[in-house]
């Protein structure tokens, strides 16, 4: 990390939502722990991680925009296997996206492998792009802080930071479960009163 500085940071989470088998739960923990070493500034790590995922975002909300439906499930009917993503991948994210709307996208940003998706359907339905990259940024930035702040303050435990991930991962679970029984709620509630 020390080597590799912030660009380096930003290419990697850059290349996270893109390339989803390279983790950020592995690169934003690193670099905060390299900036506990005080060899990077722990603002520095978190803004470089943030722009990387960022643009990744935006480039493949743009291949979503752009491309039209079917070309991209050929693609990745054809190449997907070396980005580690199906097709039925894509489709499910899609489906996902138009049952629970926009604000799936701040959610998405914090679950691995979805973080990576949820960018090409937002683009596919044509979500406004100001407001896909508001909702980005602020799941982006809570997420790279969180891990970053992790690596930052328990650098030096690995085991007790394989406990904070694995805790995390339920609770972004349990709150996208929470979320997803309100919005059921409210569609019920609204067809009950029409």
């Amino acid at each position: 990390m020390e080597q590799l500085g912030y660009f380096g940071i930003a290419l990697l989470m850059f290349l996270d939502n893109i390339f989803p088998p390279i983790p950020s739960e592995i690169i934003m923990p690193t670099a905060g722990f390299t900036a506990s070493q005080g060899q990077l500034l722990l603002s520095g790590v978190i803004i470089s991680g943030s722009l990387g995922s960022l643009l990744a975002a935006a480039l493949l909300y743009w291949i979503g925009h752009k491309i039209p439906n079917d070309k991209i499930f050929i693609f990745v009917d054809l190449y997907g296997k070396y980005l580690f993503i199906k097709s039925e991948d894509v489709q499910k994210a899609l489906d996902w996206f138009e049952k629970y709307g926009h604000r799936v996208v701040f959610f998405g940003r914090m679950i691995p492998a979805v973080r990576s998706l949820i960018s090409i359907p937002a683009g596919m339905s044509h979500m406004p792009f100001w407001k896909f990259m508001s909702y980005s940024a602020l799941g982006t930035i809570i997420w790279t802080t969180f891990l970053a702040c992790v690596g930052y303050y328990f650098g030096n435990n690995s085991e007790l930071m394989q406990q904070i991930f694995s805790q995390v991962g339920y609770v972004i679970i349990a709150v996208v479960c929470v979320f997803c029984g309100w919005l059921f709620y409210r569609k019920y509630k609204n067809k009950k009163n029409i």
